[in-house]
């Protein structure tokens, strides 16, 4: 399974008229079932959103992405762009499919640089720990990327609060469950940024 992670990153202060400016035109989305989540960075990189698609076909890809390059005003928020992103990850091969859902409201974007050889360890070592890890708390995705800047990795944790997020964590590390043994060897670089979803997010 592949999904289209796009990042807009925006003016301070003006995240709530982007949000407002992006609804129509991702609940149509919505109604195709392709877009699954918008939300906006609490903590970490702060003035971003986030919008996450399942993936299409290539072609459908590639003309989807030309017509927003080409756009005089991109996603109808240029007026408050600062930058943007559009990149393609693929799934994990034991990851299920991501579906639309209550998961939060508070999701934690983990995004890792591998060593160049680390992408097929990182795998194998994950299919492993994952099982042992899921008995603490739920797993969204786990995911690499196939566009722009390699080899990024990226996994995404919903929690119910930040203080469950704290709990749980620690809970994980003292049950041996996590992180996967060896795991931290394989990076080079990683960021972790906080996300909440917005008012008409598929993901919630």
């Amino acid at each position: 399974m592949t999904y289209d992670v796009t990042i807009i990153s925006v003016r301070p202060g003006t995240h709530p008229d982007a949000l407002a400016r992006l609804r129509p035109q991702l609940l149509r989305e919505a109604a195709a079932g392709e877009f699954l989540a918008c939300w906006y960075s609490d903590l970490g990189a702060i003035n971003q959103i986030l919008l996450l698609h399942g993936g299409g076909d290539e072609a459908g890809a590639v003309a989807r992405r030309t017509a927003i390059v080409t756009s005089k005003d991109p996603f109808g928020v240029g007026e408050f762009m600062t930058g943007v992103t559009m990149d393609t990850y693929v799934s994990f091969p034991f990851m299920p499919r991501i579906t639309p859902g209550r998961c939060g409201p508070v999701y934690e974007v983990r995004s890792y640089v591998l060593r160049p050889d680390g992408l097929a360890t990182t795998i194998e070592l994950w299919r492993k720990a994952v099982p042992g890890r899921l008995t603490v708390s739920p797993l969204l995705a786990a995911m690499y990327s196939v566009t722009g800047p390699l080899l990024r990795f990226m996994h995404i944790w919903p929690y119910a609060s930040l203080d469950e997020r704290q709990r749980l964590r620690t809970k994980a590390v003292a049950d041996g469950v996590w992180p996967p043994l060896g795991g931290p060897d394989q990076l080079i670089a990683q960021q972790a940024d906080i996300f909440l979803p917005a008012d008409f997010s598929p993901l919630s």
